[in-house]
């Protein structure tokens, strides 16, 4: 796997998705090649791909799921969880962070596969069961249905394991930043599961979202005040996952454990968002 710098990526996003708007289907084949999963901590374990996360949770009462990667993502996520040694049918809920095809393309499948509900905040809810309100044609995915709508601070629960939505918009109108606790050796840590702030629409002039630059500047102030322990994210390149796994050692500290790097990164992302700003 490519090793980022995390850094390196905060103005990635817009460059990512033009690539993408222009059929680059290298760009997207090389994001879909397949990553042997793992567990980064706890009962949260690693089961996307290359460049688009996805992430299982596993409680005693069955599973969650978050993030489908891109449509051709499932089939190597259900693999995944089952080198694992766990099982697709026993997903109870899926989650989404956001509603751009490369980290909701897959849900479809992967509900269909497990029977698990769909649960996912008001405004990307509507974008999941109806498509890309810009009629874009190389966003699209397979349309899911939401069996939840989940709203900023309310909870999902399962097994003892409880996961909060924070709703952080500007990405997507819905864009959904999940925490939950977590134990390592006897320390009770906080999780983060970014969404994105990168900027991948217009800043002025948006018609379709005209509220979205006082969106973003909501979420970095609440995402600056979040505590946070383990910084995991949408994409793998946020938090450096190929160079926190190279340094994973039996009875070494955990490396995904870093209490300063999320409000790092936030910053930093921050003030892409302000050079983007800036632009006309």
């Amino acid at each position: 796997m490519t090793v980022f710098h995390w850094r390196a990526v905060l103005l990635m996003g817009t460059a990512t998705v033009a690539l993408f708007a222009q059929k680059d289907n290298a760009t997207r084949e090389a994001w879909n090649q397949p990553v042997a999963p793992f567990q980064i901590i706890g009962n949260i374990y690693y089961v996307g791909a290359e460049g688009v996360a996805s992430y299982l949770i596993t409680t005693p009462r069955g599973h969650i799921l978050l993030d489908g990667g891109l449509p051709e993502t499932a089939p190597s996520i259900e693999k995944n969880i089952a080198t694992l040694g766990f099982k697709v049918r026993d997903v109870k809920f899926l989650l989404n962070s956001h509603a751009h095809y490369d980290h909701c393309g897959g849900l479809a499948e992967l509900k269909k596969a497990s029977g698990a509900k769909m649960i996912a905040s008001q405004e990307d809810g509507e974008i999941l069961e109806h498509g890309d309100p810009a009629q874009r044609p190389n966003w699209k995915f397979p349309l899911v249905k939401v069996d939840r709508v989940i709203h900023d601070g309310e909870t999902v629960d399962l097994g003892g394991t409880q996961l909060t939505a924070v709703v952080t918009p500007g990405h997507t109108p819905g864009c959904t930043t999940w925490t939950m606790p977590v134990t390592d050796a006897g320390r009770r840590l906080n999780v983060v599961f970014f969404c994105s702030t990168s900027v991948v629409e217009k800043l002025h002039g948006n018609k379709e979202y005209p509220g979205i630059v006082a969106d973003y500047q909501r979420s970095f102030e609440r995402l600056k005040k979040l505590p946070c322990d383990v910084f995991l994210g949408a994409h793998p390149m946020f938090f450096d996952m190929d160079g926190k796994r190279a340094r994973m050692k039996p009875g070494s500290p955990n490396p995904f454990i870093d209490p300063a790097e999320f409000h790092n990164y936030v910053i930093e992302s921050e003030q892409a968002f302000e050079v983007e700003l800036k632009k006309k």
